[in-house]
């Protein structure tokens, strides 16, 4: 019946008429479709802290939904629009095939593939969100633990992108009646393969999320790797970096791990001792040694490094020279180093105040002496009378 309104027009007004009616539908369909996800998604982003180059990857997400939707509306609606304004189509194609394929597979691929966005994009929500419950602090130990949590969050969208996309494309050849069990045989060989060749790798990768995980280094932390010692530059699931005091760069597969000391976890300990004369009294030491520690504290500028009162432990050693008096006392991580230097600078001139003389080194030698012997009388000399 619609044909018949068209007969008489050239060619080109019915393939255009068809065009602009074929457009504007696809563009009605694919617009009302990407306002309903655009919404969906910016009451989701109300909820999720986010900066800007996270919004507008979603933009450029849906305005790709949008193409796909427009493409697949006017696959389906061009051929029923060309025979509404009587033109046969010339291809091999059957338009009732195509447009069966289209409602039934085509739409399913279509489906498949927005799931499989939207999955991908609510897990980078939820790790977004939970990155910054953690990091609402500017203190260094919630910054750190943000650190660790972007390191897993990100892991964990890597592997979630990597699993949905593969599921994701095997349903969609699935769709396109492509047997996908060759597919998935060579898969498992080829991932047998990698597996026996990248075991290091795996190793190192393993090892490094379940390092990051349970907490046991930090960026900035001074660690001991195996006899490795130096300052913690950077942290990956694959290795550690350390500095050592000389500048020198040591990179250290998490894998090959076997003894981690942290030197600066949580808190640490400045241990010394300090070595006077014999003849000092030790009770008079620790006083002095005490007032100096109590000093610190109430210095303003040393104050927030220390975590508590000085420790003498006790005398350590001694000899003939020298008495050894032990003390640790305890500080914020990364602390004790500064905190020790001025200890011991101030333990010396309270020690030059108060009279307490340090060992001082006794050298005993021993003199060896020849005997006298007189001597030989000459033949010229006169024998005693």
């Amino acid at each position: 019946m619609l044909q018949g309104l068209f007969e008489g027009y050239p060619y080109w007004v019915r393939a255009t008429l068809a065009g602009v009616i074929v457009l504007a539908l696809a563009y009605l369909v694919a617009e009302l479709v990407s306002r309903v996800l655009a919404a969906l998604v910016e009451r989701i982003n109300r909820h999720v802290p986010g900066d800007l180059s996270q919004r507008k990857s979603t933009r450029a997400a849906l305005r790709l939904v949008r193409f796909i939707i427009t493409l697949l509306v006017a696959a389906v609606l061009i051929f029923p629009a060309m025979s509404m304004v009587g033109i046969e189509s010339r291809i091999g194609l059957s338009p009732e095939h195509l447009a069966t394929w289209l409602t039934g597979s085509g739409l399913r691929i279509a489906l498949i593939a927005l799931l499989a966005w939207l999955v991908v994009h609510v897990t980078g929500l939820v790790v977004r969100r939970l990155e910054g419950e953690i990091g609402t602090s500017a203190t260094v130990d919630v910054i750190e633990r943000a650190k660790r949590a972007r390191t897993l969050g990100t892991l964990i969208q890597n592997t979630i992108y990597v699993l949905v996309s593969t599921i994701s494309l095997l349903m969609i050849l699935r769709e396109l009646n492509v047997d996908i069990t060759p597919i998935l045989t060579g898969a498992g060989i080829v991932g047998l393969a990698v597996g026996f060749g990248a075991q290091s790798l795996v190793k190192d990768i393993i090892s490094g999320f379940f390092l990051i995980l349970e907490d046991q280094i930090r960026v900035g932390d001074v660690a001991n790797i195996d006899g490795t010692g130096g300052l913690v530059e950077r942290i990956t699931l694959r290795t550690i970096i350390l500095r050592d005091e000389t500048g020198t760069v040591h990179v250290i597969p998490n894998g090959s791990i076997q003894r981690l000391s942290n030197q600066t976890k949580d808190f640490s300990f400045y241990v010394t001792s300090v070595s006077v004369n014999i003849r000092e009294d030790t009770d008079r030491v620790t006083q002095v040694l005490t007032r100096v520690a109590d000093g610190m504290q109430q210095d303003v500028e040393f104050a927030p490094f220390m975590l508590g009162p000085l420790e003498v432990l006790g005398v350590d050693r001694f000899n003939d020279a020298a008495v050894d008096v032990k003390m640790r006392l305890k500080t914020v991580p990364s602390k004790q180093w500064v905190i020790g230097r001025e200890f011991l600078r101030r333990v010396k001139r309270s020690f030059e105040d108060e009279g307490i003389e340090l060992p001082v080194a006794h050298r005993t030698l021993l003199v060896s002496q020849a005997p006298m012997v007189p001597p030989d009388p000459g033949p010229d000399t006169p024998p005693p009378s």
